[in-house]
């Protein structure tokens, strides 16, 4: 089965609208909770001293947890107030972080929220590669893609980040499980963002060979 084909529509407001979206708010709106997650676990106490309520969530983990959520609900509600619509990747990851949120918060036990990554990334992976041993490229739904490929390019693609994401998440279960809670959110932050970059731009080489928006390899 040919893998669908996900392409802008001049005509659809919908698009249009989700087009005309800032850059660089949507990479606030991406990376903002985790840069929350970042910041409330490293300044925990102080955030506890500061804000006494935030106390009664226990340890910086757990303070970090909870306004990690709090800014995931808000990106989420900011995205649809923009496009009225949530991407599939985005919203799966937030419901993830909101459910094992709540269970680290109310078991008292941050390694729910640790797993979460793993959680996440196993689950995309599983459905990428699922999918294309039914003979459905499934990424351009995953990541609301706006160009266009061949079946090829599609089913390559897809094979690649069904991969790359169990690796994230083999890679999530080595650092959480032999290292501290502080290496580990720093990790998560700044090695695991990264290391999705340089992946995300080693793709294009193969997207530009099986691109159909214009002459093929251009």
């Amino acid at each position: 089965m040919t893998p669908p084909i996900i392409e802008r529509d001049p005509s659809d407001p919908q698009k249009a609208k989700k087009e005309a979206i800032n850059p660089a708010l949507k990479l606030v709106l991406e990376l903002g909770p985790l840069m929350v997650f970042f910041f409330a676990n490293t300044r925990g106490e102080w955030l506890a001293q500061k804000f006494p309520v935030l106390a009664d969530f226990g340890g910086p983990i757990f303070i970090a947890t909870g306004l990690f959520m709090a800014a995931t609900v808000i990106a989420l509600a900011v995205s649809w107030a923009l496009v009225r619509s949530l991407p599939i990747m985005p919203l799966v990851s937030g419901v993830v972080v909101l459910v094992f949120g709540a269970l680290t918060l109310y078991l008292q036990d941050d390694v729910f929220i640790k797993m979460k990554p793993t959680i996440v990334n196993t689950l995309f992976g599983v459905v990428l590669l699922g999918g294309l041993a039914f003979g459905k490229s499934l990424l351009g739904y995953v990541f609301d893609s706006a160009f266009r490929l061949d079946a090829e390019g599609w089913r390559k693609l897809t094979l690649r980040w069904g991969l790359f994401f169990l690796f994230l998440a083999v890679l999530n279960e080595v650092v959480w499980r032999n290292f501290s809670t502080d290496f580990w959110v720093a990790f998560k932050v700044w090695a695991t963002i990264p290391i999705t970059i340089l992946f995300t731009a080693s793709q294009m080489p193969l997207i530009m060979r099986h691109s159909l928006d214009g002459e093929p390899g251009k």
